[in-house]
């Protein structure tokens, strides 16, 4: 798959505008954060809301993507990936874990609220092609869940944000490619040193044979630090694959 850059892009907010149908009068969508009846651009998120979600722009970390403060006219790398390289070749998100956006992704992690996967694919996909433009990658994958912690949630955010935009891409989707060795407490509350011990050892590649060379696209809900996406890129690279890149809808 070869991501191309379109003119609908996430920096423009030049996003595909949805039809009002049938259903919506018969079942009005609104905001998930202020609540306005039949939001637009997206299905859950209004335009207003949507501008006011701050956007993950540059300057940042060519590796990480992490945003930093201050007028910068150069290509650089933050002190954290000059220490020490990442497994994932780069990372890139598309907002904020902020507003309206920070609001959907909470209401879809804890309230199984499925019918804002369109609207973040929407993001991820704009960001892909913002950030990704003209490179190929042969598949797409999702950061997996602990099978206790899958089970009790019922679902994966980040496999059906995966699914879904390896749909809109035209890209071939694997999810069976890394899986959780060990559970993990919650990354929530961490510190950067907490967060990347607790990840360590905690992924491991499957399908071995099949990575060989392949570039991945390896798709998360939210990236904090990057100790997650990291240790799963890592997984991958023991297993083979020649790159990955991490694209996530939020950066927290």
């Amino acid at each position: 798959m070869r991501v191309g850059l379109h003119e609908s892009s996430l920096h423009s907010f030049e996003i595909i505008h949805y039809p009002v149908g049938v259903l919506d009068l018969l079942y009005p969508r609104n905001c998930v954060r202020c609540g306005v009846v039949s939001p637009e651009p997206l299905k859950y998120i209004c335009w207003d809301c949507l501008v006011d979600t701050p956007k993950v722009e540059a300057p940042f970390c060519v590796c990480c993507g992490d945003p930093v403060a201050g007028d910068v006219q150069h290509d650089f790398t933050c002190f954290s990936c000059s220490r020490k390289t990442p497994h994932f070749d780069s990372a890139r998100s598309a907002v904020r874990y902020e507003g309206a956006v920070g609001e959907a992704l909470r209401a879809l992690k804890y309230d199984n609220a499925l019918w804002v996967i369109e609207d973040l694919t929407a993001l991820l996909l704009a960001c892909v092609q913002a950030e990704y433009p003209g490179m190929d990658f042969d598949l797409v994958t999702a950061v997996p869940l602990y099978p206790a912690r899958r089970r009790a949630r019922g679902f994966n955010q980040s496999d059906l944000l995966g699914v879904s935009l390896a749909r809109r891409v035209g890209c071939l989707y694997k999810e069976k490619i890394a899986r959780r060795v060990r559970s993990t407490v919650t990354q929530t509350g961490l510190t950067a040193p907490q967060r990347t011990a607790n990840v360590t050892g905690a992924f491991r590649a499957r399908l071995f044979s099949r990575l060989n060379g392949k570039r991945i696209l390896l798709v998360d809900d939210v990236m904090t630090t990057g100790a997650t996406v990291n240790a799963c890129a890592g997984a991958l690279k023991k297993g083979g694959a020649a790159s990955v890149h991490v694209i996530t809808v939020a950066r927290g």
